[in-house]
């Protein structure tokens, strides 16, 4: 019986361990960072390749680098919110020395693996993301209500790494079309989060939209945001990127279901309902254009 208990005990600290880390990494976001990686891989290849794992693993290693140096430089503010109070540092899962320490070996080990197997582009955009929202995003944060604009570069860059590994021209206009895509994508997604959590951030001093702007023009902005969004990925058809006449068809219709469904957000009462089903539903549109474009790209190396 004590036998049983005692790999019970090692199972549980194993299950913990785990946890732990993937909260400190904010496996979530830091996974779609590796899939957008994927994404610019696959779209600057001319085949499929398994050489795709360094660039994607190296980019993921460095966001998780990333979040766990986020995690330890908002470790004070985080302990202020509901929201993150319960992340590994606040509720003191594990220290924050560990935490840098896990950092550092992150972002060194990501580092490595862009710097060899890949290209020094590749790792000087996944560098520079990591500047740009450790040092440039994060603090802005504090003191602008607009901090998200230049802050969404940080999610725009990923996939332009994954096309420069692959050896795609970052000035091509499809690359800068997917990037212009994922940075305007990001303002409406993540203000609809700030203002799921509107009074949480007030509570860490984080200044908020909704002490700067109006209720009507805070829902034009965001319904502007996603309008414009939504009709970025239809410029790849105009360029003949996209390779199927279906795939084309179908980034279309979501950009018009999407573009009506913000159109008719801007007449509807601001409640953390409307809030919480504009997030979910702008993250599956994301998702759909991500999985449209990657199908469409792995069906022409068939």
């Amino acid at each position: 019986m004590k036998h049983i208990n005692t790999n019970i005990a090692i199972t549980d600290v194993k299950e913990n361990f785990v946890s732990i880390l993937l909260e400190t990494v904010k496996f979530k976001i830091t996974l779609f960072v590796a899939l957008t990686t994927f994404l610019g891989y696959l779209l600057a290849s001319n085949t499929f390749s398994f050489s795709f794992i360094f660039s994607v693993s190296g980019i993921f290693l460095l966001a998780c680098g990333s979040a766990a140096l986020n995690q330890f430089q908002e470790r004070k503010y985080d302990a202020l919110m509901k929201r993150t109070m319960n992340r590994p540092i606040p509720s003191g899962k594990i220290s924050a020395a560990n935490v840098l320490m896990l950092s550092s070996l992150l972002i060194l080990t990501g580092s490595l693996i862009l710097f060899f197997y890949t290209n020094i582009l590749s790792l000087s955009i996944g560098l520079l993301t990591l500047v740009w929202y450790n040092y440039i995003y994060t603090p802005l944060k504090r003191i602008s209500t607009l901090a998200i604009i230049p802050g969404s570069i940080v999610g725009a860059l990923p996939p332009l790494a994954g096309w420069a590994a692959a050896g795609g021209d970052i000035f091509n206009v499809n690359i800068e079309i997917l990037f212009a895509y994922f940075f305007l994508w990001q303002i409406p997604h993540f203000w609809l989060l700030l203002l799921i959590y509107n009074n949480d951030y007030k509570n860490a001093g984080f200044p908020v939209l909704t002490d700067k702007i109006k209720n009507y023009s805070l829902k034009i902005l965001i319904s502007l945001g996603a309008v414009i969004t939504a009709g970025i990925p239809i410029l790849l058809i105009f360029t003949g990127f996209i390779n199927y006449i279906l795939s084309s068809v179908l980034i279309v219709i979501s950009g018009i279901a999407m573009s009506v469904y913000f159109l008719k957000f801007v007449n509807k009462d601001l409640n953390s309902k409307l809030f919480l089903n504009s997030f979910v539903l702008i993250n599956i549109y994301n998702l759909l254009i991500i999985s449209i474009l990657s199908i469409d790209k792995l069906i022409s190396f068939i």
